[in-house]
């Protein structure tokens, strides 16, 4: 065997082996990218069932013509704001997160002082739909935590894959940069107190 051919086997050999794990690498990070997206796709689908509730819920309080018109018009407008405020899942960014989060945390502070002054309207809180608007919102609140929870899990899977050595080197060639997650506000991994007292 000739001395040149052992260097350009070896270097072949290596050539190979490095377009392997570039490929490997790629492709399990477009995996992981794209369930993350998928995950914040459920994010926003979790949230978008909550403001259609909340508008139903709002429709049967205004049906009580004595309620509150100040506390009822905030519920509006904030829902308004959250269903303006979306992501592309190709941008979420901390900044844009942290906009969606500022308006959805505005919606749930609406709707809690909306239910609040709920308690002082024994003909509302008796309406079956209003019971009804008011259980689905219960289990839309937990669908929300499950569905950001699980975002932030994609999330973790496809940083830790970008970021921990050497792959961190491709994902700087191939454009993966690193995806920001749901940053609970304080208090907001609890559901809205939407319990009344019926006996009153």
């Amino acid at each position: 065997m000739k001395k040149w051919l052992i260097p350009l086997i070896v270097i072949l050999v290596v050539g190979i082996g490095f377009y392997q794990w570039a490929v490997g690498f790629n492709n399990t990070a477009v995996e992981y990218e794209a369930n993350a997206k998928t995950a914040w796709s459920n994010v926003e689908t979790a949230y978008q069932r909550r403001n259609d509730l909340i508008g139903n819920l709002v429709k049967t309080v205004q049906g009580a013509a004595d309620f509150e018109r100040g506390t009822l018009t905030d519920v509006i407008e904030a829902r308004a704001k959250a269903t303006s405020t979306t992501i592309n899942p190709e941008n979420l960014t901390a900044e844009n997160l942290a906009a969606f989060q500022q308006a959805q945390g505005g919606l749930s502070s609406a709707l809690s002082r909306l239910l609040v002054t709920v308690e002082r309207y024994p003909d509302l809180k008796a309406n079956q739909n209003f019971l009804e608007l008011q259980s689905q919102l219960e289990s839309t609140e937990n669908r929300i935590n499950v569905a950001r929870s699980r975002y932030n899990e994609a999330v973790n899977v496809y940083d830790i894959h970008t970021t921990k050595f050497p792959n961190k080197i491709l994902a700087g060639w191939f454009g993966f940069e690193e995806m920001s997650r749901y940053q609970s506000d304080p208090g907001s991994e609890n559901a809205p107190d939407v319990e009344f007292d019926f006996n009153n």
